[in-house]
Parts: structure tokens; sequence; C-alpha cells
């Protein structure tokens, strides 16, 4: 069966949390829709993840921070982080929701 998935619905405004959506999952691939509303990572928090992230962002703006350097992205960057690619998130946006589209692989 196909399923039909609108990636811009369920877009909720929570200042307090940031939100997850699994779009797609199997044994090799998974595909998250992420909402934050002014989210960064905790203090001193890496992520370093066995997967590699490739990321789109669909909405907003935001940062991210490696160990020796940092990018900044906007509506319709990618970016491939490799895994074990040490990485957190430094900025969202706080007047729009920023909206990543990630792709575990």
């Amino acid at each position: 069966m196909i399923e039909k998935y609108n990636i811009f619905e369920e877009i909720p405004i929570d200042k307090n949390e940031e939100l997850f959506f699994e779009v797609f999952k199997n044994d090799k691939i998974e595909i998250e829709k992420i909402v934050s509303n002014g989210q960064t990572s905790p203090q001193n928090f890496w992520y370093e993840q066995e997967n590699n992230e490739y990321i789109l962002l669909l909405e907003g703006f935001a940062i991210l921070e490696f160990e020796d350097f940092e990018v900044g992205l906007k509506k319709g960057d990618c970016l491939n982080i490799e895994a074990f690619k040490k990485h957190r998130v430094k900025f969202t946006s706080l007047d729009e929701p920023t909206i990543w589209f990630a792709v575990f692989y």
C-alpha cells in the first residue's frame, strides 16, 4: 500500500519542547520530521550518532556547531553529517518553527 504524507501538516508550535515525527522507518533507513521552536542542544552535549544523517531545512533558521566550526542553515539548505561526527544544535528560530527533514542511514 502506498501512503501519502504531507510534511507541512502537523506543525505544532510548542516553545517548551522539540517535536519528532517518524515519516518512514525500516532496517536500513529512518526519516523524521523535527519541529524546533527555539530549542538547542544542552550545554556540553554532543550528538555522536552511529548512522550518517542527511538533513534538509524546510523552514526557519538554525546553526549547527561542530568541534571546530559552525554551519548556518536557512530554508532549503542541505547537509550530510557523517556517522560519529560530533555536532550540536546551537540555535533554532524563535519567531517561526524550524522544520527539519532528517534521513538517518
